[in-house]
C-alpha cells in the first residue's frame, strides 16, 4: 500500500519536515559519490547491534551512541530514500503542526533511537549496520495513528492491478503495523542478512511514536500558560 495523500488540513508551514527532507536527500547523494569508502563509512555510521553491545560493555559511550542518531539519516538505495521520505512527507506534517517544530525535533529523533534499540532487542547479535529512517518514521506513523485515527488516507493499492481507495488512517496505519510485526517475527526464526529489512525498528519506532505523542502532549497540557 502506498499513501498518496491525506485528508488532514495543517496550519504550520511543515519547516523541519522539509529540512529533515532535504538533509536524508543530501546525505545520500554523498554518499553516491563514495565508491570504495561506503562500505567502511556505512560500517561506522551505521547501527550495529553487536558492535553496540562490545562498546558498551568496554565503557565506550560516545562512540556506541553516536550511530543511534546518524543511521537514520543514511540509506541503502534510491527506493529505499523515496519510500522513507515520501511517507514522512505524507504523515509528518501533521504530526509537526501538533508538537510545535522543536518539539517535533526530540520527537523524530528519540522515535529513531527507540527503533535501533527496538532491532537490538531481537537481533542482539547482528553484525549487519541498520540504516534508514524507517524508525524514524515509524513513530510518526504511530503518532499519527494516535492524533488522527479517522483521517482519510488516499492510497494506491497493487492487487494484480493498480487500484486507488480511500480508507481511514487507522485501518491503513493498523494493517501496516501488523505487516511489520509479523514480518519481525518470521525474522527471528529466519536469517535477517537473507531478510534485509529492520521490521522491528518499524515496530518499535511505532509502538514509541504512540506512547511518546501521548507522553508530550501530557506534558504540554500541564504546562502553565503564559501570558
Amino acid at each position: 500500500m502506498i499513501p498518496l495523500r491525506d485528508s488532514h488540513p495543517t496550519q504550520l508551514r511543515p519547516t523541519v519536515t522539509y529540512t529533515l527532507i532535504g538533509v536524508n536527500a543530501l546525505i545520500f547523494f554523498m554518499e553516491l559519490f563514495m565508491g570504495s569508502n561506503l562500505k567502511f563509512f556505512i560500517m561506522i555510521f551505521g547501527f550495529v547491534p553487536s558492535r553496540f553491545l562490545l562498546q558498551i560493555g568496554e565503557g565506550a559511550w560516545v562512540a556506541s551512541i553516536i550511530p543511534l542518531f546518524t543511521s537514520m539519516f543514511l540509506h541503502g538505495g534510491w527506493l529505499h530514500l523515496i519510500g522513507n521520505m515520501w511517507t514522512l512527507y505524507i504523515f509528518g506534517d501533521n504530526v509537526e503542526d501538533t508538537l510545535g517544530h522543536w518539539g517535533y525535533v526530540v520527537f523524530y529523533l528519540a522515535c529513531g533511537v527507540a527503533g535501533c534499540l527496538a532491532q537490538l532487542l531481537f537481533h542482539p547479535a547482528s553484525q549487519i549496520p541498520m540504516v534508514g529512517a524507517s524508525g524514524a518514521i515509524a513513530g510518526i506513523m504511530g503518532a499519527y495513528f494516535a492524533l488522527f485515527p479517522h483521517s482519510r488516507i488516499l492510497t494506491l493499492v497493487p492487487i494484480l492491478f493498480f487500484v486507488i481507495i480511500e480508507v481511514p488512517a487507522y485501518v491503513f496505519l493498523g494493517l501496516w503495523f501488523l505487516l511489520q510485526f509479523f514480518a519481525g517475527a518470521f525474522s527471528i526464526l529466519g536469517s535477517q542478512a537473507r531478510i534485509g529489512v529492520a521490521f522491528w525498528a518499524h515496530v518499535g519506532g511505532f509502538i514509541a511514536g504512540f506512547l511518546v505523542l501521548r507522553l508530550m502532549m501530557l506534558v504540554k497540557a500541564r504546562s502553565p500558560s503564559q501570558a
